[in-house]
């Protein structure tokens, strides 16, 4: 077994956690400064938290301009990527000045929200409008802050695209979703072919 203490470092060619903690569902965020300008990145740290209300969380290695307008405004929206959008979110990753519209850069059209400010992307099939909740600062244990924050918002609206939906159930492999790999430069589709059921225990 290889063995590392992530204090020490890892002595490998690209730090493994991220990949062993894999795959992870891709916060795509749009968010909107205080004048409106649109702003939209892809956030590897992110994932669901609760059901009633139901919580979704980003985390921001640094203070990015999505933390600062999700702070500012107090709201946020995720938008699913699909195997479609794979390579329009790669390029909304782009380091680019602040008032950059992301949007334009990777080609996307904008779609209003119904709750919140921050636009939706058009092409995503499912968007989550998020309302900002909690805003923690991470630490070690420690105890000692880190540069990285934790954005949590809850779920005011939800958009799914209406062919996702059959027979009342939400079709999660029909909108094949990319989700995030780790590695370098590592992600994975999901689709039909990865399903397989399992009931709980009573």
């Amino acid at each position: 077994m290889y063995f590392y203490e992530p204090c020490n470092g890892h002595g490998l060619r690209h730090d493994p956690f991220n990949a062993i903690v894999a795959p992870r569902p891709i916060g795509w965020i749009s968010t909107c400064a205080e004048d409106g300008t649109p702003n939209l990145a892809p956030y590897s740290f992110f994932n669901a938290f609760n059901y009633t209300p139901p919580l979704v969380g980003f985390a921001s290695l640094g203070e990015k301009d999505s933390l600062r307008n999700a702070r500012t405004t107090g709201e946020f929206v995720w938008n699913l990527v699909t195997q479609d959008l794979a390579q329009a979110m790669n390029q909304s990753s782009a380091p680019v000045p602040f008032g950059t519209s992301e949007f334009a850069l990777a080609g996307l059209d904008i779609a209003p929200s119904r709750v919140v400010r921050p636009p939706r992307v058009a092409a995503s099939p499912v968007a989550l409008e998020c309302k900002v909740t909690q805003i923690i600062q991470l630490q070690t244990q420690s105890g000692a802050a880190i540069n990285t924050w934790l954005t949590m918002g809850e779920v005011v609206a939800v958009h799914i695209d209406d062919s996702l939906i059959r027979d009342g159930v939400y079709q999660t492999a029909a909108a094949r979703p990319v989700v995030r790999g780790g590695g370098p430069g590592d992600y994975f589709s999901i689709g039909p072919e990865q399903l397989f059921r399992m009931t709980r225990p009573t």
